[in-house]
């Protein structure tokens, strides 16, 4: 029979172990290695991306906005009474003279009105006469009185310096000199209240005939102004333009200050833009804009701004100078640039996504091994399409200006 041996035995397990301990190692080893490489770049396509070049020289910093062409001569007619509109003559989109009539109100009770008020004037001027004729004949009356007083005063004079010179000749008694004095004495003062009396009644005569002259002009100022009410049931268009709105129909009731039409200066027209309120706060009255008629380019200037904002825009008057395109008209789409700063020698780059003011901001710089790899760049002012580099890239360096939001987890990516 075969005796087993040990010494072979042992070996063989020796060997088991060393192997298996060789290939635990190995494993540990190969663990170890692969847990500090760097994950791999993700790809990202070329043509998908942005990318532009830092450059330095002029920087111009700009805002831009939306908005419309309106006539800078808007007249809205107004109703100035109530009525009902009888007939519309003229329909918007026409040609208006001042004096075209666009529009006309009926309102019987405004004519029953100027009726009356033409009677009233009748009476009141009828009055007036009358009380001048009887302040006239009051007048003579009270001019006759202080004639006869001054008569008699004179005559009462002439017997006291007659009376005077026979008494010297002792032909008067005494007692008649002095009494025929005082008749003349008396008489002069009567004859001066006479003469203050009627220039006192001149001056009531006046004030009377005043009272009455003022019912006269307040009489024919509501004569007048029904007149002018009567008048402007036919509205017109009080300026040469263009109909733009009649926003009344026929038969329809219209109380005072209701609009009934608009008519418009077609020849002087102006733009409002509306600039997003994150980019209006440095715009300032008298910067140049450029104003796209989508027909051609007109130069303006911002005359106005809104103070206040609404749906997160504020507006901007823009004065056009010169010669508008053809097919500008009112109500025209177009897009305003307003100039904010010129700066002559800045570190600049095209506008990143989500780049804001005066903030850092992560991008991806293009190497020269064909891959991008995460920088901070502070930014400093921003213009529409065009930022400032205060720090973090160079002049010459690419930088993808497209929103890498996607890839925020990596520091660095392959284009492909």
């Amino acid at each position: 029979m075969d005796i087993a041996r040990p010494s072979n035995a042992r070996q063989k397990r020796l060997r088991r172990i060393g192997y298996g301990a060789a290939a635990t190692l190995s494993v540990l080893l190969i663990t170890l290695g692969l847990s500090r490489l760097e994950p791999a770049a993700p790809g990202v396509d070329r043509a998908t991306l942005w990318i532009a070049t830092v450059e330095r020289g002029p920087f111009v910093r700009e805002a831009r906005g939306t908005g419309t062409l309106v006539p800078e001569d808007i007249r809205w007619l107004p109703a100035t009474t109530q009525g009902r509109v009888d007939r519309v003559f003229l329909q918007p989109g026409t040609s208006v003279k001042p004096n075209s009539v666009i529009l006309e109100l009926v309102n019987p009770q405004l004519d029953q009105e100027l009726q009356d008020a033409a009677l009233k004037v009748e009476a009141a001027e009828a009055a007036l006469a009358n009380l001048r004729v009887q302040a006239q004949n009051e007048y003579l009356q009270q001019k006759a009185t202080a004639a006869n007083i001054a008569a008699e005063h004179n005559k009462a004079r002439m017997q006291a310096e007659m009376n005077e010179a026979l008494a010297e000749r002792q032909l008067v008694s005494a007692l008649a000199l002095r009494q025929s004095k005082m008749d003349a004495e008396q008489l002069a003062i009567r004859d001066e209240i006479a003469h203050q009396q009627l220039s006192s009644y001149e001056q009531s005569i006046q004030a009377r005939v005043a009272v009455q002259q003022s019912q006269v002009d307040q009489a024919r100022a509501v004569f007048r102004l029904k007149q002018q009410q009567r008048n402007d049931l036919k509205v017109r268009a009080g300026i040469n333009g263009i109909l733009q709105r009649v926003p009344v129909e026929v038969g329809q009731q219209v109380a005072p200050g209701t609009n009934l039409a608009r008519v418009a200066d077609p020849g002087r027209l102006k733009a409002e833009v509306k600039v997003p309120e994150t980019q209006a706060k440095d715009i300032q009255i008298g910067q140049k804009v450029a104003v796209d008629t989508r027909n051609g380019v007109v130069t303006g200037i911002v005359t106005r701004i809104d103070p206040s904002v609404q749906n997160g825009t504020i507006t901007v008057d823009v004065g056009l100078v010169g010669d508008l395109p053809r097919g500008a008209v009112a109500d025209l789409t177009v897009d305003g640039t307003i100039e904010l700063e010129r700066l002559p020698d800045v570190i600049h780059l095209g506008r990143p996504a989500l780049a804001q003011e005066q903030s850092a901001v992560g991008l991806f710089k293009v190497e020269s091994d064909g891959t991008a790899t995460r920088v901070q760049a502070k930014i400093g002012r921003m213009s529409v399409n065009t930022v400032e580099i205060l720090s973090g890239l160079n002049v010459g360096d690419q930088v993808v200006l497209s929103d890498m939001s996607t890839w925020d987890a990596f520091d660095r990516v392959r284009i492909e």
